[in-house]
């Protein structure tokens, strides 16, 4: 549970699991296709990728092989970008699937929801002995949260089981997959109000859906936290115009990162 190497403060979210190119022809969906535009958002202010992989006929995949093939693509592509991998169900994968995926590859960085590691009713010992194998192993965790149950489950979790003084890695998401899907910077505040329950302050990011994404990052980086910009959660800026890229998401945010630091040095 504990992270040996904290996250930078924006993550690239490029695919996900369900867009594809008839939602945008820049979403990148190959391997070629993923390491490219990571090199490319490396270039423009990312310092770390959140990877998926898919099949032949472009659908979710948590294949090891592909998974494999990807990580190590990316590592010798842009050796200085961190790479996580997604552990996400998509209602496919079973908890012990997406437990076998980090068991076999043994990934550096893995994100995964405690809600689908652990769901209500779950087995609770085979989660406690996932999560103390990969602190074991030196696996960085970032647990997906979905709201502030999430948050106090994952705090409860942890004082029951895991050592009191690890700092964990959260991403707290913002809003959902759905029509006209729009998320604010409120929606920010239960996931920091819960998270007062850790025993110390976490690791945290955000990401957001809808055209609303760019001012819940900003809101995010004002209040201290860390960033995740791509395709996966939003394809607009904050005008309400589609960007063109990954990249170009990516520079945006880095831009208003960049100008709130300069800030904070004034």
């Amino acid at each position: 549970m504990i992270h040996s190497q904290e996250l930078p403060r924006i993550m690239v979210a490029p695919t996900g699991a369900r867009r594809t190119k008839a939602d945008h022809p820049s979403l990148p969906m190959t391997a070629d296709e993923i390491v490219g535009t990571a090199a490319a958002c490396f270039a423009a202010g990312a310092g770390a990728i959140h990877a998926h992989v898919r099949d032949a006929e472009g659908g979710h995949s948590l294949d090891i092989g592909l998974y494999a093939d990807l990580v190590s693509r990316l590592r010798e592509r842009v050796p200085g970008m961190l790479v996580q991998i997604s552990t996400e169900a998509v209602g496919i994968y079973t908890p012990q699937e997406q437990i076998a995926l980090v068991r076999t590859l043994k990934p550096a960085f893995v994100s995964a929801a405690l809600r689908e590691i652990f769901p209500e009713g779950g087995d609770e010992a085979r989660a406690v002995d996932f999560y103390r194998w990969c602190k074991s192993e030196g696996i960085s965790v970032q647990h997906i949260l979905y709201d502030a149950v999430d948050v106090l489950r994952l705090a409860e979790f942890q004082a029951r089981h895991l050592a009191s003084t690890s700092r964990l890695s959260v991403i707290y998401v913002l809003g959902r997959y759905a029509v006209d899907q729009e998320s604010g910077p409120r929606d920010l505040e239960p996931f920091l109000d819960a998270a007062l329950q850790f025993s110390q302050p976490p690791d945290w990011m955000i990401c957001a859906f809808g055209r609303g994404e760019t001012d819940c990052l900003a809101a995010a980086l004002a209040a201290g936290g860390k960033v995740r910009v791509g395709f996966e959660n939003s394809l607009w800026h904050s005008d309400g115009r589609i960007a063109s890229s990954n990249t170009e998401r990516v520079a945006t945010i880095r831009e208003i990162a960049d100008r709130m630091q300069e800030g904070r040095r004034a």
